[in-house]
Order: C-alpha cells, then sequence, then structure tokens
C-alpha cells in the first residue's frame, strides 16, 4: 500500500515541509526524471485555489532539483471531461472577470455533457472553452515564475498515449467492477469503465452496449446523463467509438494519468484524499498493477473567511493578487504548512506582507529567529525568491500605502528617504525595486476602501480657515509632534490638546484631515501622521506653505 496522504510531509525533522515529501519521494529510489503531477479539470475561473496545487508542486520539485535530481513538474487539464453545468462568471485573457451577459453563454449552455475542448470558446479567442481556462493558468504560472509543462488530457486521448491502458481495464473489466463497487454505489453487473463520445451530437454517453476488444471498439447508445441536480439528455444516436474516441471514468482515468505520465509525486486537496485517492490508489494495485505515487493532501484556502468558490462567484485570482503583492511574496504564502486552511484576507495583506519581509530578514540574519524559522528561510527563501541580494530593500507595506496617496514619483522616494526607508548610498536598482511596492500598496488602498485610501494633498496647503483657538490649538499639537512621538501618543495628544482648547474633538480631527486630505474625514489621525515625514506634518499643521 502507498503512504498516507495525510503523514507524507510531517515526519522527520525536516523545518521546511517540502524536504519531508522530498525524503518519502527519494525513499523510493526513483529514476530521473522524477514526475510531480498536478491536474484540474476546467471550470468557472481559474483562482488561487487551483494554483495551490502547482505551487505545493513547485517547492518539492525545487527541494529534489536541490538534491540534484532532474524533475519535471507537469499540470493536467482534465479537459476531455464534460461540462456538468454553466458557471456563473468567467475571465478573459487579461483576468477581467465577467458575467454570462457580457459573453456568448450560449456556447456553454448548448453543450452540456460535451468535453471543454469541444466547447467553443465564449470569448471567441481561443480554440476552446477548455484552452481558454488553460491558457489562464498558464499565464498564472509564468506570473509567478513558476515552470510548469502543462499537458491536455484531449491531446493525451487523440495521440493514442491512453489505449494501451483503457484496452487493460476493459480486459480487467470484471475487476475494475469489483474493485470500484467498494467506492461508488453505481456499480452493476452491467458496468463498463469507459465513456465513449456521441459521434451525433459530441457528448459523452455511458450508454455502452458491448465491448469488441480485438477490433478495439466499444458499441453504444446515446443515453441521458445524470449530472448533479440536473439530467443532460442524450440524442438517442447508436454508433462504435475507437478506444480514442472517448475516455475513462475519472476514478481510472487518475491513476491512468500516473502510468502514462510516470507520476512519482501528486498534491491533492482533501476532496480526493477522502473520496478518489483511496480508489485511484487501489485501481493503480490491483487493476493496472502500477505502484501510486507518492501523495499529500493539503488544505483547502479561504478567501476573507469564505470558501473559495468559482461557481459563487467568491474568487480572487492570481494576476489579482500580483496587484497587491510581489510574486515572492505570494510565493511564500505556500510556504507555509500545507495541511493548515489559511485564509487570504484581501484586507490583511498587509500582515502577509510583514511576514514575508520578517521570513526575508531570518533569511539574512538580521533578526533574533528561532532554530527552526532559520532553518526554514535557509531552505525555502532561494525558492521564493530567484536572485537573493542582501542589497534589497523592502519598504514597509503600510508606510508604502502612505506613500501611494502622492501621485509624485520623486516625492515618495524623498519621503522614504527622509523616514530611513531608502539607504542614502542605494543603488538604483535597490531604489526602483524599494518603490515598486508602493502602486501595489495603493492598489490594496483603494480595492479596500482602507485608512490609506486617501489622496494626501502633499504639494500645495489646502485653502482653510480656522478660529484663533483652533490656529492656537494646531500650533501646540505641531510642538507635540515635532518632539518625535509615536502614533499612540500622538492620538492621545489630540484629544487633549482639544480638550485644553475647549474644542469639540470631532473639529478638531475635521481640522487635521483638511489640512493633510482637503477633506472632513480621514484614517485614525494620530497613527497616521506618525507614519509621515515629521518636517512635513509639523509644517503643515503649522499651516506653513
Amino acid at each position: 500500500m502507498a503512504e498516507d496522504p495525510y503523514e507524507v510531509g510531517r515526519g522527520g525533522r525536516r523545518a521546511f515541509w517540502a524536504d519531508s515529501v522530498a525524503d518519502a519521494v527519494e525513499a523510493r529510489n526513483p529514476e530521473d526524471p522524477i514526475v510531480v503531477k498536478g491536474g484540474v479539470s476546467p471550470s468557472g475561473v481559474p483562482h488561487i485555489g487551483h494554483f495551490n496545487e502547482i505551487m505545493r508542486g513547485y517547492f518539492v520539485a525545487e527541494a529534489l532539483r536541490d538534491r540534484g535530481h532532474e524533475v519535471r513538474q507537469v499540470f493536467t487539464a482534465d479537459d476531455k471531461d464534460r461540462l456538468r453545468k454553466v458557471p456563473r462568471q468567467l475571465a478573459d485573457l487579461e483576468w477581467n472577470i465577467v458575467g454570462l451577459g457580457e459573453v456568448d453563454a450560449g456556447a456553454l449552455g448548448r453543450n452540456l455533457g460535451k468535453p471543454y475542448t469541444d466547447i467553443p470558446d465564449p470569448f471567441g479567442c481561443c480554440d476552446s472553452y477548455g484552452a481558454h481556462f488553460t491558457n489562464l493558468l498558464k499565464k498564472s504560472a509564468e506570473l509567478v515564475g513558476v515552470d510548469v509543462e502543462f499537458v491536455s488530457n484531449t491531446e493525451l486521448y487523440a495521440d493514442g498515449e491512453f489505449e494501451a491502458v483503457t484496452r487493460r481495464v476493459l480486459e480487467r473489466a470484471d475487476r475494475a467492477r469489483d474493485v470500484l463497487a467498494d467506492y461508488q454505489n453505481k456499480v452493476d453487473a452491467d458496468y463498463v469503465p469507459f465513456v465513449p463520445q456521441c459521434a451525433d451530437c459530441g457528448k459523452l454517453t455511458e450508454g455502452v452496449t458491448e465491448v469488441d476488444l480485438e477490433a478495439g471498439e466499444v458499441h453504444y447508445v446515446c443515453a441521458d446523463v445524470e449530472a448533479g441536480d440536473q439530467t443532460i439528455e442524450g440524442c438517442g444516436h447508436e454508433g462504435v467509438a475507437s478506444l480514442r474516441d472517448g475516455k475513462l471514468p475519472w476514478r481510472f482515468e487518475w491513476p491512468a494519468q500516473w502510468e502514462i505520465l510516470g507520476v512519482d509525486f501528486e498534491p491533492f486537496g482533501k476532496d480526493h484524499a477522502e473520496g478518489s485517492w483511496p480508489s485511484g490508489e487501489d485501481i493503480a494495485e490491483n487493476v493496472l498493477d502500477i505502484q501510486p505515487p507518492v501523495p499529500m493532501v493539503y488544505e483547502w484556502f479561504t478567501l476573507d473567511g469564505e470558501p473559495l468558490s468559482s461557481s459563487s462567484g467568491n474568487v480572487v485570482t492570481v494576476d489579482e493578487v500580483l496587484d497587491l503583492l510581489e510574486p515572492e511574496v505570494f510565493k511564500y504564502f505556500f510556504v507555509k504548512n500545507p495541511r493548515k486552511q489559511r485564509d487570504f484576507s484581501v484586507e490583511h495583506v498587509d500582515q502577509l506582507v510583514d511576514e514575508f519581509d520578517a521570513f526575508e530578514a531570518t533569511y539574512f540574519g538580521e533578526d533574533d529567529a528561532s532554530d527552526d524559522e532559520r532553518e526554514l528561510a535557509e531552505r525555502a527563501y532561494p525558492m521564493v525568491v530567484d536572485d537573493p541580494r542582501e542589497e534589497r530593500v523592502r519598504i514597509p507595506y503600510t508606510f508604502a500605502a502612505v506613500l501611494g496617496m502622492t501621485d509624485d514619483p520623486d516625492l515618495r522616494e524623498d519621503i522614504a528617504r527622509k523616514e530611513g526607508h531608502i539607504p542614502d548610498d542605494a543603488p538604483e536598482w535597490v531604489v526602483e525595486g524599494a518603490l515598486a511596492r508602493v502602486e501595489r500598496a495603493r492598489n490594496w488602498a483603494r480595492r479596500t476602501g482602507n485608512e490609506f485610501d486617501y489622496e494626501l494633498k502633499r504639494t500645495e496647503l489646502p485653502d482653510v480657515d480656522f478660529d484663533p483657538e483652533t490656529e492656537a490649538a494646531l500650533d501646540e499639537l505641531a510642538a507635540f509632534v515635532a518632539e518625535g512621538h509615536d502614533g499612540d501618543a500622538i492620538q492621545g495628544e489630540i484629544y487633549e490638546t482639544a480638550k485644553r482648547h475647549d474644542i469639540d474633538i470631532a473639529d478638531f480631527f475635521s481640522a487635521g484631515y483638511r489640512l493633510l486630505f482637503d477633506d472632513t474625514q480621514g484614517p485614525q489621525l494620530g497613527p497616521f501622521v506618525a507614519k509621515l515625514d515629521r518636517e512635513f506634518v509639523v509644517a503643515r499643521l503649522r499651516r506653513e506653505e
């Protein structure tokens, strides 16, 4: 029997889970190239949940490469699967998410039951709907800098790669039925582990009437198919399909992929761990006579506390994430323990960036870290950052969001230098890299509408007019800020200054907002002004041009 997918990667004294998985793979003495696989059936909008499988495979592949192995990372597009329902949302090749009313939704609705690669692309830009989905995943991998070989199931069937294993399954149909009956209720004496494609309507049907292995043919009638809570109607056509004109059912197709591609390791979500993996393992060993790959189960992600779901529209794409984060920060997210459910919070993405910055500092020995934290950074950081360079500068994310309140790039750099976030002797590549974070932090502020989603009136003093008491209070506050207090202290002093001058506290906050934003509201004022350069804040509170 193969390893327990819940235990692979847990054992040993490894600080990085990918090294523990690599140990399990090496224990089998595999021949190079070692094959690491993932896969997905095209449906809806490709999101970071789909990307989970690619990244889990990536880190194991890198761990094995570090040990001198040649590794092939492949990702199968299970695009010969039938379209079972129409998704609520789609994404064009620029990652713009649209509703069905904005595309040729009929291209999908008219083709329920057909393979994804036989369905026209609703956007009219790719060879098929299946190809469109796969192209988006390819672009995701390219954006993050992960080299993955995408393999189309449709092409494998068309090229005859599945033919030999399909024949073997059908030759052992009795054994296949006995094994599958332990995992699936709808298995009777007439069950045939092959799904022909109707030559008349193009739908995948289960109405097999006869198998002629000598001729390599399967006879069928295009019958109705139950798909969840609906029925996909067959056309009634009676025909004959070759072993390439159809497909294996999923529970047989997955282990067949292991044989065809020579898979040594495959991660998968907990839904497969509790369903398809046990049957796939059994079929591999007792029907196909092959050894299953080393497995590993990973937990799913949530998005801002809710399950990721293409069908419900609760998704965030890789492209959207990279509007907010550097690719290396996103890659770091997958360094974390794959068995612990993780929430990707757009609202709190600054916390993830802070974690990454600390991770990077640990790698370069710049902070106090535990032995395990240091070992993790030493192993994983070079897999996360393509070109580790200690001179690189990371501006704190929330400070970058403050800089994003002004459009002037020279002013952004000047403020960052004044506040000590960019060294005086930093080379140009360091400065450019440090300031590149500003636009991402600005996008975050605008997407979430948080306390940084304001335009700081940096270059000119807003047209303001205060009464003498308010002006005196602002001058006192300016003197306090000039002394160099932190945000909490400044916040407290705002209240105390207003009280001393008998000014309504809301009106005094409003005065500060008018000076900074030419607005009557804004972020929590004390912590905010503490992030700005002190010279500017003092001058602005004193109403100086």
